[in-house]
């Protein structure tokens, strides 16, 4: 399990990585400090775009759970 659990981890951090860059950014720099930014408002996540979120919810999950792991086999 011990040589196998790098390349679990690189595998996880990419599909991490290429989840949180295909999520609808509406964060911006004045929303940050208190303004309404543009679209301003809340919204509802629907369709792939909640499927996405969830999925990246959970490969973060599995990225953190197989970081304890690598700490837990490495003693």
């Amino acid at each position: 399990m011990a040589q196998i659990l790098p390349y679990i981890q690189i595998i996880l951090s990419l599909l991490l990585i290429v989840g949180v860059l295909l999520q609808r950014s509406e964060a911006s720099l004045s929303s940050a400090f208190g303004g309404d930014g543009v679209a301003g408002g809340r919204f509802t996540r629907r369709g792939l775009e909640k499927t996405i979120f969830n999925a990246t919810l959970v490969i973060a999950t599995l990225f953190a759970l197989s970081a304890f792991a690598g700490l837990l086999i490495g003693r």
